[in-house]
């Protein structure tokens, strides 16, 4: 099975472009999301990390970018007790499809948190600043000192598109992202 990671800025489309190969994605956010409103383990661990903030349930995300906003280092708290829970999630999910010819891998923080595999194929999503601005700017309860924070735990851009095998230009054009990806889907199946 190809494990096929996509990587990017926040607000860059991983998640769309994700969805175009066909496969079966995994997708972080979407995981992270259902922790926070599912996951009584991760209550109880987030209320004992932060319990100025995280006093009911389901955890609110405004909760936790008030706790974020507050002091840099509660990132790291969030993520410990987080970023173990996403990683047994994914491992069942490529379990799960351990026969289908490859899956996505819609996570943030790949390279970051050194999920990659050596034979992983990496794709970097390039879009141009404004349109990322564009885009992060209609999303509901967007926070952009939150999201300025997030970048900091991310590795500069020019080092992520040096680790891919890919880069896929996002100009937020259906059509055009359609072609793409089914060239590079090509590539991929053609070296596997």
């Amino acid at each position: 099975m190809i494990r096929v990671a996509i990587v990017g800025e926040i607000g860059c489309g991983k998640s769309y472009i994700s969805k175009k190969f066909g496969a079966p994605v995994f997708n972080a956010d979407v995981e992270v999301n259902r922790l926070y409103k599912k996951s009584k383990k991760c209550y109880k661990k987030l209320r004992k990390a932060l319990p100025k903030y995280i006093t009911s349930w389901p955890i609110k995300k405004t909760n936790l970018a008030k706790a974020i906003e507050s002091n840099q280092k509660n990132i790291k708290k969030i993520t410990k007790i987080i970023h173990p829970e996403i990683r047994l999630k994914m491992n069942d999910f490529i379990k799960k499809n351990k026969n289908k010819k490859f899956v996505v891998l819609d996570i943030p923080l790949f390279l970051e948190n050194k999920i990659n595999k050596k034979n992983d194929v990496i794709i970097f999503v390039d879009a141009k600043k404004k349109d990322i601005y564009k885009r992060l700017k209609k999303r509901p309860n967007i926070n952009f000192k939150i999201v300025k924070k997030l970048k900091k735990l991310q590795l500069p851009i020019e080092i992520k598109k040096k680790k891919s095998n890919f880069i896929i230009k996002n100009n937020f054009n259906n059509k055009y992202i359609k072609k793409d990806v089914t060239k590079v889907k090509k590539k991929i199946l053609a070296n596997a």
